[in-house]
């Protein structure tokens, strides 16, 4: 299939496209905006998604602004136009390597380096690896409009299918997280290496001086219309001594309290079982990062 028709736009630079954005937004016209375009031009081509306007901010002249990863202090700042490819291979500051090894999990390799990070964060799939990477590492999505820039956490990003808390004058343009996370994990389950997740899952373990946990993340995609932390589970852990036992029972928690769907992808059960199964291995990976940085 083909999209339906529509007019394309390719902004000079940042301040042009917001300019273009109020403009055709003003005009009560729906506009999306294009970066890696991996998500967006599939959907267009099935007619999932039927914009009247297309504003293209690839090839924008002040780009490296949108690019890149920056260390500031303990917080990693990566750039909204930066490749799924680009941080894969990436040396990242310590506390973030767990960032390398969930790129691999994204899709094949053509799609990694076109696909970025800020475009996967907008367009809010329940299964998408960087929304459950943001939930883990409580990120702040930076989102840019005319009427200057706001910080949307991670918690209050996701609001159900395809939905998000950027507004549709906005642009996203860096991801902050805020603090390493030296044991963290992300793990999913697909029915091929490549395809849509059926049930992914990204964790993250504090622990203090004396091995025990501080607290915990636990972010679950595919249960729900839109990528959730699981707090039964973090509250299994928080406070716990990790062991297999514990990760079992963090495992039980969250596939307990979980109401998945019900599709040709998967039984409602079925979903329960890849939850329960894979939060406990994203338990005994990230734990398995703590004794290897001891």
């Amino acid at each position: 299939m083909k999209p339906a028709p529509f007019a394309y736009h390719r902004p000079a630079d940042l301040a042009d496209a917001l300019d273009r954005l109020a403009e055709l937004n003003g005009q009560g016209e729906e506009v999306k905006v294009l970066a890696g375009g991996q998500s967006l031009i599939p959907m267009m081509n099935f007619r999932l998604a039927r914009p009247a306007h297309l504003v293209d901010i690839g090839h924008l002249h002040d780009r490296a602004k949108l690019s890149g990863l920056r260390p500031d202090g303990p917080a990693l700042r990566i750039g909204a136009l930066t490749t799924h490819h680009e941080v894969e291979r990436a040396r990242l500051p310590e506390g973030y390597e767990a960032l390398n090894g969930a790129m691999r999990w994204i899709g094949h390799l053509p799609i990694r380096t076109r696909g970025t990070v800020g475009g996967s964060l907008v367009h809010g799939d329940a299964t998408a690896e960087w929304c459950l990477l943001a939930l883990a590492f409580d990120a702040r999505i930076v989102a840019e409009s005319p009427a200057g820039r706001r910080e949307i956490p991670a918690q209050d990003m996701f609001h159900g299918f395809y939905e998000t808390e950027v507004e549709p004058g906005e642009i996203v343009t860096e991801i902050i997280l805020p603090a390493p996370a030296p044991n963290a994990a992300l793990t999913e389950f697909a029915q091929r290496r490549g395809d849509f997740a059926t049930v992914g899952v990204g964790v993250r373990l504090d622990v203090d001086p004396s091995g025990v946990l501080s607290g915990a993340r636990v972010a679950l995609g595919g249960v729900a219309p839109a990528p959730v932390r699981s707090a039964s589970a973090e509250a299994v852990l928080t406070g716990s001594v990790p062991s297999d036992a514990l990760f079992a029972e963090c495992g039980e928690a969250a596939a307990a309290n979980v109401t998945p769907p019900d599709d040709v992808h998967g039984s409602r059960h079925y979903r329960r079982r890849l939850t329960r199964a894979l939060v406990e291995a994203a338990c005994a990976q990230a734990w398995k990062r703590s004794e290897e940085n001891v």
